[in-house]
Formats: C-alpha cells, structure tokens, sequence
C-alpha cells in the first residue's frame, strides 16, 4: 500500500532512476523536457525560477485575490455588523478574515489542480510509480495542502472574532479555539476542512504511486466539502438547494483554477506533454464552467429576487461574477482550442512555444484569482431580506410541506435533487452515450441490461427529486421508505446494468506512453487491493448491514438526520454500500474476486436475518431518534413520533425482504445460466476430441466392474 522506494530523480546503488540519467548527475528540467512529445525547454529566466517560481506565481494569484476582497468586503461588513447586532471586531478581522479565506480557497484549488495533474495528466512508470512530472506534482499539492491546512485553521479564531464582536487577539488563545469549534457551526466545519487537508498533505508526503495519487486527489476535493457550510447557502430559505449548488460551485471551481495553475507549472518547469495535459484540461475546464454556470444560476435565484439584481450590492457582485465567469469560459476555451490545435498541425516533436503558451494562460489564471476574491467578498455580503418571514419549516427543511405523506404529495411535489437527482442524470447520459458508440462500431448489448440501468436511473431520481426526497428529511416513516428504496432497489438494478463492462467495451485505450485515461482507471478501480478487500462477499455483506445499525443506533442519527450535508451524506452512503454489496452478489461486471454462485447465494441467505432483525429492532426500540430534530419541524399530522418509527421499522422490514427475494431470484437465473454455458463449452470439447472424456469414463467403470468380477 505504502510505497517505499526511492523518490523521483533518486536511484539506489547508482542505477539510472527516472529523473536521473546513467550518469548519475541529476536531470535538469530542460533536459527532461528536451526530446518528449510536444514538449521543449522553458525560456531560460523560467528554467532559473524553478521551485522559487511556483511560490512567486502562488503568491502573485494570491495577491490579486486579496486586492479583490478585502475592498469589497469592507465596504459590506458594516452593513452585515448592523443587521446581526455585533459590535466591529476590529480591522485584523475586518479584512483579515476574508483575506485569509480567498488565500485558503486558492491554496485548495492549487492542491486539487496540481493532484489532478499527478493523477491523470502524466503516465506513471512501468512499476505504476509516479514519473518525476508526476511527483513534482504531488509534492507541490502536498505543500498546497499544508497551506490550506493552515488557513483554515487560522480562520477558527478569525470566525469567532468575527461573530461574537471581540479583537482577533482575544480570540486567539487555544481555549477560545475549542470555544468557536464547540458553539460555532462555521468554526467546526473550518476544523474538519483543516483536518481533511491535513491528511491528504501527509499522505502525498508518505506514498509514491499512482494508485495512491488518485486516492489522495479524492481527499483533497473532500476538504472542500465542509467549505459549503460556511457560507449564506446553510443558513437560508431552500438551503437544500443552495447547499448542493455551492457544493457543486466550489469543486467546478477547484478544478477550474487549480488545474490552470497546475498547467502554468508544468509548462514554466519544463515539463513533458504539454499539448497533452492542455487537451486535458481543456475538457476538464469546459464540464467545470459549466457547472460553475448552472450551479451559479441555482444560488441567484433561491437568494435573490429578479428587482435585486441591479439594485443591491449582493446582486451587483453576482452580476459582475457572472461576466468574468462569461469571458472566462469563452476567451479560455477558445485561446485553449487554437493552442491546441497549432500544435497538433506541427511535426510531433515540434516544441511548443512555452513563453507565448504562458504569456496567455497566466492572464486567465489572474482573472480567475480576482473571480475567488469577488466570490468569497459575496459569502460577506448579506443578500437582500426575503419578502416574506418564512416558517418554520421553511428555516428548518429549506421548504414547506403542503400535508400527509401520500400518492398525490409525493408525485404531485418536484424539487430536484442536486446531488443525486443531478447524479442519475449524467449516469443515464453517459450510459446512452456508451449505447451509441457501440451501435456505431457495430457492435450489439443486451436490451435486458439497458432496461435495468434506465430503471435504476429513473428509480434514484424519483426517489430523491420528487416529494419523496422532500418527505424523507421531515418524517422517520417517509425516511425509511426512501432509505430502502435508495439501498435495497436502486443498486440492484444498476449493479444488473453492468456499466464497468459498457465503459470498458466503449472506451478507447489511452495508448502507450500515455498518461491512463478513463478506460485505464476503470480497470485500476476493479483490480487493486482495497477493491479486493472490499469485493469479498464476506465484506461487502458486513459493511452492507452494519451501516444501518451503525447510523440508526450508533449515536450517529441525531446529527445526520438534522443537518442537510448529514441527509445527503446517508443517502449517499447507502446507496455506494447497496450497490458494492449487490455489484458483488449479482453485478454483470468483473470483480476482483470470483466465487461460485453457491457461496454467493450462501452469503445471501446470511444476510437475510440481519435485515428482518433490523427492521424489528425498530418497530421496538423504546426511544425516538432525533427526537429534538422531528419535534422541531412539528407536522402536525404525525402527533405521535415514536409511532411514526414504529412504522418506518415496519417498512424496513418489509421492504427489506422484497429486494433480497428478488436478488435471489436473479441469483438462480444466474446460475441456471453458468450451468447451461458449461454445459455447451462440454459439448463443444466432445465434438474436437470425439467424446474422449465419456470414453475414458465409461472405460474407468468396465476396468472397476473387471475388478469386482475377479474379486
């Protein structure tokens, strides 16, 4: 798991290593750059910066983003003070706050950016280490990552100046810290993004691999995630919706600036494949302005009212937002589109023209830094009031339910889920679209996988964008039923749609001497020791039913169920722990570890106790979970709230069962299936060697009944 090789650049017992030639003298950047596809040395003043350069560009983005916010947000912080009723902290946090916010922002969007790069846009060596591009990366998100680290634990204090109205320096000993992380949401979630970056710099500090690199980008983009808990979107009217929008807006935009950065430098040190990595930023950067533009329409509309828009300063920022967003998207797409396609028209080795290449991207990226600055100056700026005083429901759900859960509330309400709603979209789409490429090749897919897939699609985005999805945040007994539906349905069906083996069939090869592209991380995803690990069927049915004990008794529930991130975190969970459980007992595609349908059908039946005595356990159970979270919202149809779990376990039990029937079902299909093909593969051996295995048996049988007769 842990690599522990030699870095990058250094060989043991004086052998060549990859950033070291036979010589033994170490490689400079131009050299390694010197014969490499596309690639040619950097202008000799960038060659000199080396290391020193990555920190004056950091620091130059840095600085733009700060020229940005600090004016912007000092001219609504008053205004904010005034509506909250809180004294002024004092200059240090007046300015500092936001200033070390769109610092920590950037430095998270450099450590993505730059672990993306290391991932996906430079090949690993033969023994699936990372190439000394690759490296370079990783080490550079690592510092990123302490950096980011850093600031957001600077702004626990900064926070908690900012809200109780106290100097920056009264709120800085450690025991204020525990103050803010114990009493102040806000502060909390800087905490966990703290930690969360912290372990990611660590770990790119302690691995090598390309395995690892991708494991490490996945942790990295996850520290952004406590970020959307910091901002108006938690706190306002719909706050599901601009919650998962700012969700969404954060990491298009770490992918967007980081990746840009990430480019920048791999061009200023020389690196290899640099029309390459710019092909591959360019489509990572069209799906992130696109959502950065979608999810950006989302957070205008639920916080502002079509009159604010030219009339407040919230609406004015959003306004000037949106057009650097625009000229972004056109002027980098289109610059990016003409670079690449000057190079593709040269001779392969031609080199590229680094200064030119610079020159141009350096513009986009400060534009982008002033785009973090104006971002973060609008998380300070107060939106306009609501037009109404919304209820308590409204303050607690993010929206209003009209009655009782049933047929015509459930289908006649419609909020789309951003999360997974959004999710089972782009499934059906890229499934379609892997349809498509097959029907054009010629070649055929089982219809029964497709009519799987799209039922499985459609079943998720029912369950979480109708009334359904609503009713599940405000009652256990709508709750429960979502839950098995997102668990116990939902997975079968996708797991019996077989995408891996669609993907793998659809995808192209990356090529040798390239970096691993989607086909080559699909078959890194299926064969690798965690997938091993997590594969066995002995595994995948014990994480598939300790999550329901560990969420529902494990103290867990009562903050999940009252938090929106704690509502999509369960949703989440239980669908990836269905469908890993169902992709290993019935999935279509290849797993890491094969077994015999027997002793899948064996771990079925073993399960199936586990799920009824859940189910009964909370038919049950005496106390009321979040209890304190149902009793708040009050529907005043469900007076009786342990009854309410009463039911929610009567549904688990029930439903619980209808699923594994059904898995069983397909379970024995799958098995009448494997007798039948071994069966032909017998006959077709018989037809080559004229039946040579019956007559070496029935000859066994005369030589034994021989015996018998002498005997």
């Amino acid at each position: 798991m842990m690599s522990s090789k030699a870095a990058p650049g250094k060989s043991p017992k004086g052998k060549s290593g990859p950033g070291k030639p036979a010589t033994g003298k170490p490689a400079t950047a131009k050299a390694g750059a010197a014969k490499a596809g596309n690639g040619s040395a950097a202008p000799t003043w960038l060659g000199r910066l080396g290391a020193r350069g990555v920190i004056l560009l950091v620091l130059l983005l840095a600085a733009v983003a700060v020229a940005v916010v600090i004016p912007l947000s000092t001219m609504s912080t008053a205004e904010a003070l005034e509506l909250i009723g809180v004294p002024d902290p004092g200059p240090l946090t007046t300015a500092g706050l936001p200033a070390v916010r769109a610092i920590g922002e950037l430095l998270a969007s450099v450590a993505v950016g730059a672990a993306l790069f290391a991932a996906f846009f430079t090949p690993p060596q033969k023994d699936k280490t990372l190439d000394v591009d690759g490296y370079r990366m990783q080490q550079i998100s690592s510092w990123a990552n302490f950096a980011w680290a850093a600031a957001a634990a600077l702004l626990i204090p900064l926070t908690l100046s900012d809200v109780s109205g106290r100097t920056l320096i009264e709120s800085l000993p450690p025991d204020q810290w525990l103050v803010a992380i114990n009493q102040i949401d806000v502060a909390s979630s800087w905490r966990w993004a703290a930690i969360i970056a912290l372990v990611a710099a660590i770990g790119q500090r302690l691995t090598l691999t390309w395995r690892w690199s991708i494991v490490w980008l996945a942790v990295t983009v996850l520290s952004l995630l406590p970020v959307a808990a910091t901002g108006h979107a938690s706190g306002s009217t719909a706050h599901d919706l601009a919650t998962n929008s700012l969700i969404i807006h954060l990491f298009a935009a770490a992918f967007y600036v980081g990746g840009l950065v990430a480019v920048i430098i791999h061009t200023m040190r020389g690196g290899t494949r640099v029309a390459l990595a710019l092909r591959r930023y360019s489509v990572v950067a069209t799906v992130a302005i696109a959502a950065l533009a979608f999810s950006g329409l989302i957070n205008a509309i639920v916080r502002l009212h079509p009159a604010d828009l030219f009339s407040s300063t919230y609406g004015l920022l959003v306004v000037g937002k949106a057009l650097l967003l625009i000229l972004l998207g056109i002027f980098g797409l289109a610059i990016r589109r003409r670079v690449i396609a000057k190079i593709e028209t040269r001779n392969a080795n031609a080199p590229v023209d680094r200064a030119t290449l610079l020159r141009i991207i350096m513009v986009e990226s400060v534009v982008m830094a002033g785009t973090i600055g104006l971002s973060v100056s609008l998380g300070r700026t107060p939106p306009p009031a609501p037009l109404y005083v919304p209820t308590r429901q409204e303050a607690l759900l993010g929206f209003e339910l009209p009655g009782p859960f049933s047929f015509e509330t459930v289908f006649g309400l419609w909020r789309f889920d951003l999360v997974l709603g959004l999710a089972s979209v782009v499934l059906l789409g890229l499934y379609v679209w892997g349809l498509i490429h097959l029907h054009r090749r010629g070649d055929s897919w089982p219809p029964g996988r497709t009519a799987f897939w799209v039922a499985g699609c459609v079943m998720l985005f029912v369950t979480t964008s109708s009334g359904m999805g609503m009713y599940m945040m405000a009652d256990f007994a709508s709750h429960m039923v979502g839950h098995m539906i997102i668990s116990m349905l939902v997975p079968i069906f996708l797991a019996l749609g077989g995408p891996l083996t669609l993907a793998l069939r659809a995808l192209p090869a990356a090529g040798r001497g390239n970096p691993p592209g989607p086909r080559e991380w699909i078959v890194e995803f299926i064969n690798n020791p965690i997938s091993r690990f997590l594969t066995h069927p002995i595994v995948a049915s014990i994480q598939f039913v300790a999550g329901f004990y560990l969420v529902y008794f494990g103290g867990f529930y009562e903050t999940l169920a009252s938090e929106h991130l704690g509502h999509m975190f369960m949703n989440v969970h239980f669908l990836i722990s269905g469908y890993l459980f169902y992709w290993v007992i019935i999935g279509v595609d290849a797993a890491p570890r094969q077994f015999t349908s027997m002793y899948m059908m064996m771990v079925l039946l073993s399960s199936l106790p586990f799920h009824a005595f859940f189910g009964i356990l909370l038919m049950n159970y005496p106390t009321v979970l979040a209890e304190s979270w149902y009793s708040g919202i009050g529907l005043p149809w469900i007076p009786d709230l342990l009854q309410s779990q009463r039911v929610g376990g009567g549904v688990a039990w029930a439903m619980g069962e209808i699923p594994l029937f059904i898995v069983m079902i397909a379970l024995g299909f799958q098995w009448y299936q494997s007798d039948m093909r071994e069966a032909r593969r017998s006959e077709r051996q018989a037809d080559r060697d004229d039946d040579a295995e019956l007559k070496a048996y029935n000859e066994m049988l005369a030589q034994m009944a021989e015996g018998d007769r002498r005997h």
